[in-house]
């Protein structure tokens, strides 16, 4: 028996784009909502409640940055996989998407065949952490190493006395390395084991940034990092920081 229908919002005021991806989502099952700028894509993501939103970055209205800013400051939204598909391919603007807490990050022009593999490791993924979360429901589960702590209900971290708060998928990656401290993660297992991904449908610049965030929130000092720390030519490891 099959589930629910998976529905996704494609946001681009680029119509032969939209009409492109539309088809090629359809055709592999899902649900394709289609918003030609930002105003009309925050509009749609709150009343529809899709499974992933696929934004451009350049659009009329609200810019998809803004649209992404918005969605993770709305409790009831702060969990949606967001996916960039942009022309935007220097590295300013790849680690702007990130900070503002996108997932992915895809840069046009682009192969269909890569797209829809990611959209299916972003919705195998969040499908997933949808499941922990309702198993824990009820319970508070907290991981600690050292003076490290994450809440898995919230998905706040703690360092020390000092609380931050994780995007979504600097907690599915910070959850892993505390999950599995002092064991050397590559970035291709990274790859393969937070985002789901073949070596083929990612970057290892998707590892590279979000540890970067991910240092900046936790670390006393991020350019010479105590808790997660890197092993030359092997990756990285978590540590009490000791």
């Amino acid at each position: 028996m099959q589930g629910p229908q998976q529905c996704i919002l494609v946001a681009d005021d680029e119509l032969d784009l939209t009409s492109a991806v539309s088809y090629s989502l359809s055709h592999e099952g899902y649900k394709v909502l289609v918003a030609s700028d930002g105003v009309e894509a925050l509009s749609l993501a709150r009343r529809e409640h899709p499974d992933l939103i696929i934004l451009d970055i350049l659009m009329p209205g609200l810019n998809g940055l803004e649209v992404c800013r918005r969605l993770r400051r709305d409790p009831g939204m702060a969990a949606l996989p967001v996916l960039f598909l942009t022309v935007r391919s220097d590295i300013e603007d790849q680690l702007a998407g990130w900070e503002e807490g996108c997932d992915d990050y895809l840069v046009k022009p682009f192969d269909m065949r890569e797209l829809q593999a990611r959209v299916r490791a972003l919705l195998r993924r969040n499908a997933a952490a949808t499941l922990a979360a309702s198993r824990q429901e009820g319970g508070r589960a907290v991981l600690a190493v050292g003076s490290l702590t994450l809440d898995e209900n919230t998905h706040q971290a703690t360092v020390g006395d000092r609380s931050v708060q994780l995007t979504p998928t600097e907690f599915r990656l910070f959850h892993h390395l505390m999950r599995h401290p002092n064991r050397v993660f590559s970035s291709h297992r990274l790859l393969r084991d937070v985002w789901g991904y073949d070596e083929e449908a990612a970057t290892l610049g998707l590892v590279r940034w979000h540890i970067r965030n991910l240092r900046a929130k936790i670390e006393p000092d991020p350019s010479h990092p105590v808790y997660i720390r890197t092993s030359p030519r092997h990756g990285y490891i978590l540590t009490d920081g000791t």
